[in-house]
């Protein structure tokens, strides 16, 4: 992934005007096939009512689609059993409840894809060894795969096979690199799992300028035939993929928990701009101090950096920098965060209020809304996930109570059960949505790839250089070790 963002880059500098395309393979190159194997073995003991395969898993699977009879011959059973459970394999693997039921993507993959999807100018290209008669199978079990990621395929980006099965895949190929060639696209890089298919594409590239990109899964074609200067690889990992600089502009970016000062000291250094303070009263000294959790909760540890509210906004006031402050309580601290903040007459445009909705309720929403109607003022709604997904009609109604109160954005955490489908249903309502709680690097960038308008994280991302110590939930930090 390093070496294809890398080239991506650079083509884009050198062609900045052209349309600009990577091809992807389907199967073992998008699609674990060994999916489809289980769940047509699997099928077949169902239809005969016994357990050959029932003990079966995914990880047991090492052969190509095309040479089951291998994997059968290593099994107990008869060579008259083998015979038939091939027979049934070959017929059922390519009908179209097994195309829409069984095959499933490559951890990673899809997240690929959509990244580049999203990209201007940019555009992904399905070159497949399968023949023109499953077409609409095609389009429609890889479109059901890519829905929860927002990643979709259509017909005049997809090249087939004009031949039978298995029939010239290697013409097929330099087809379809000419075809999208024709149209207008300058192909930069292809992704396929056959050295033979990377090595017939290469003698049409005497130039260079399609990265040719092994992906090393299951492959029927010798590895010796690949050519020389192939990428290989096993993962589709973002962090190799999407630089820091290519952050998508739309999307606010807020760096969570900044309630001490080491934390602040490194946000304040950061080109991040918003961060989120936590909120809450000191019962002995009555100030609004920064602090996730409760001193009852989690008592104060010792040499514990101690931010005062007014203290905070003081240094910030002048800064530009984004404030969020999450009220950890309602009442009198709803009262008393107005009155600092109108004291240092913040710019709504960089203000933002979050609470949770049993702890402010609609009176305390409506006197935010009241005192800031521009700033971002924000409920957390995962609670609401199950209605999402069983009853959206009341889910939507209760959203749309809520922004009657003055609430006009909504906090999902990236922890959600069905997290994806949960945030494609608010989007798709026309709702603000910020994503938090995401763990790591990895998690993020999945995140960002959903297009929110906000992600709150604790910026742990060592290898961007940001080391984010956390908000000090249950008096728990990051801890970093320098190598």
């Amino acid at each position: 992934m390093t070496e294809l963002a890398s080239h991506y880059e650079s083509t884009q500098r050198r062609y900045p005007r052209e349309r600009l395309m990577i091809l992807f393979d389907i199967d073992g190159t998008i699609l674990d096939m060994r999916c489809m194997i289980l769940y047509v073995l699997q099928a077949y003991d169902r239809s005969r009512g016994n357990g050959f395969f029932q003990n079966l898993r995914i990880s047991d699977i090492t052969v190509h689609e095309n040479t089951v009879d291998r994997l059968l011959a290593r099994l107990p059973l008869r060579p008259e059993e083998q015979e038939e459970v091939l027979s049934w394999y070959l017929e059922q693997r390519w009908t179209s409840a097994a195309i829409l039921e069984s095959h499933s993507a490559f951890r990673g993959a899809l997240e690929v894809i959509r990244w580049f999807q999203i990209q201007p100018g940019t555009y992904v290209g399905l070159n497949t060894g399968r023949p023109e008669a499953l077409r609409a199978d095609t389009l429609r079990s890889l479109n059901k795969l890519g829905k929860d990621y927002r990643v979709s395929f259509t017909d005049e980006l997809l090249h087939m096979n004009p031949a039978g099965w298995n029939e010239e895949v290697e013409s097929t190929k330099v087809g379809g690199v000419l075809h999208f060639h024709r149209e207008g696209y300058r192909i930069f890089a292809m992704v396929d799992n056959e050295p033979d298919n990377l090595k017939a594409v290469s003698k049409i590239d005497p130039q260079q300028e399609i990265l040719l990109l092994h992906a090393n899964t299951i492959f029927e074609s010798k590895r010796t035939k690949m050519p020389r200067r192939t990428v290989s690889g096993k993962v589709y990992d973002l962090t190799d993929l999407i630089p820091e600089k290519s952050l998508p502009e739309r999307i606010q970016f807020v760096w969570h928990g900044v309630n001490d000062k080491a934390n602040l000291r490194q946000f304040l250094a950061s080109d991040i701009h918003w961060a989120e303070f936590d909120i809450r009263t000191d019962p002995v000294s009555n100030d609004l101090i920064l602090r996730h959790d409760s001193l009852e909760n989690t008592p104060q540890q010792e040499n514990e950096d101690r931010l005062i509210l007014d203290d905070l906004l003081y240094r910030l006031h002048k800064t530009g920098k984004g404030i969020k402050l999450d009220l950890k309580g309602g009442g009198t601290l709803v009262d008393r965060v107005l009155d600092i903040v109108d004291a240092y007459s913040l710019d709504e445009s960089c203000l933002w209020f979050n609470a949770k909705v049993e702890r402010l309720r609609e009176s305390g929403f409506r006197q935010l809304a009241d005192a800031h109607p521009s700033a971002v003022l924000q409920c957390p709604v995962s609670f609401l996930a199950p209605l999402i997904l069983s009853a959206p009609r009341k889910a939507k109604e209760i959203l749309t109570m809520f922004t009657d109160w003055g609430i006009n954005r909504f906090s999902i955490s990236w922890l959600t059960p069905d997290i994806r489908q949960f945030f494609d249903q608010m989007d798709q309502w026309g709702f603000e949505v910020n994503i938090y709680d995401v763990p790591d690097l990895e998690a993020f960038l999945q995140a960002v790839l959903l297009m929110p308008r906000s992600i709150t994280s604790d910026f742990n991302f060592p290898r961007w250089y940001y080391y984010g110590r956390g908000s000090g939930e249950n008096g728990n930090y990051y801890e970093y070790s320098m190598r």
